[in-house]
């Protein structure tokens, strides 16, 4: 009886081809990068420590986003090209008179001034991502405008061309603080 041998494959190799075409798609794959928001996120408060602030209640503008991504500004609907103008009144309303550079209407509804107002910005948790950064952006919006106005009341000069001493100051005249509430379920 003969016996027969099968040729064999050598897969000696194989280990070091799939190594190198590992090393190969490693190199030339580009993963891009999302840039996200450009937040400063609080710390934390240290231990045995108060870290709550009291507001006055209006300090506080209430934006919210339901579920049907309908915008809410103080229980009033609104259209997303309204929050930038209503954000801008409410922060230079100057309501106390100790704003000198503030042009606002000084409403007893609104904010004392632009260093006290906070915007808290609350969502449901089904409210689509592409709806909230879109209310994001136009608080954004409204922030640089009123920071514009400032920059070139005071020192004459467009924002972009702002030293960094003057930058700061222009930050400072208008603090972007907001809060991102969370979201309660029942």
């Amino acid at each position: 009886m003969k016996r027969r041998y099968s040729p064999t494959v050598n897969a000696g190799s194989m280990a070091d081809i799939a190594f190198l075409l590992l090393i190969f798609f490693l190199v030339t794959t580009t993963i891009s990068a999302e840039k996200g928001i450009l937040r400063k996120l609080p710390s934390e408060c240290p231990p045995g420590q108060i870290c709550e602030a009291e507001l006055h209640e209006r300090n506080v503008l209430r934006i919210f986003i339901n579920a049907n991504d309908d915008i809410m500004i103080e229980d009033e609907e609104v259209q997303l090209e309204d929050i930038a103008p209503l954000a801008k009144a409410f922060l230079d309303n100057n309501g106390d008179g100790s704003c000198l550079y503030c042009s606002g209407l000084q409403s007893p509804d609104a904010s004392d001034n632009p260093k006290e107002a906070v915007i808290s910005l609350q969502h449901d948790a089904t409210t689509s991502y592409s709806r909230f950064i879109e209310v994001q952006d136009e608080l954004t919006k409204a922030y640089f405008g009123l920071r514009e106005v400032y920059a070139r009341k005071t020192f004459d000069k467009a924002p972009e061309n702002l030293s960094d001493d003057e930058l700061l100051q222009t930050k400072k005249a208008y603090p972007f603080i907001l809060s991102e509430a969370k979201t309660k379920r029942e």
